[in-house]
């Protein structure tokens, strides 16, 4: 099934996220080499692609876990939860509609 792994910066994250990112995205890696990955990325805190300074205000991961449970021991090791990236994490069961 699919899970939605939300996630809430805390503010003024920038630094940390820049340190933990090489990490993070190795673990986003080895979900699409499994083909789990549905897609990832992070909320801009502005309306630009390239938000520089602004940063960002959270992240997205939309993934295939065999259970609510794996989602969330997968969400809880993430590299921005062990360097305080994150102020909140919350992962819900996620059903796909488009595309088909």
């Amino acid at each position: 099934m699919l899970y939605a792994i939300m996630s809430e910066d805390i503010p003024n994250s920038l630094e940390k996220r820049g340190l933990a990112r090489p990490a993070h995205l190795q673990r986003l890696q080895a979900l699409q080499d499994a083909g789990r990955l549905v897609l990832a990325g992070p909320h801009p805190a502005i309306d630009s692609n390239t938000p520089a300074d602004a940063g960002f205000t959270g992240s997205l991961v939309v993934a295939e876990f065999t259970s609510l449970a794996e989602a969330q021991s997968w969400a809880d090791v993430d590299p921005y939860v062990a360097a305080g990236v994150y102020a909140h994490v919350s992962v819900k069961p996620f059903k796909q509609v488009f595309p088909q």
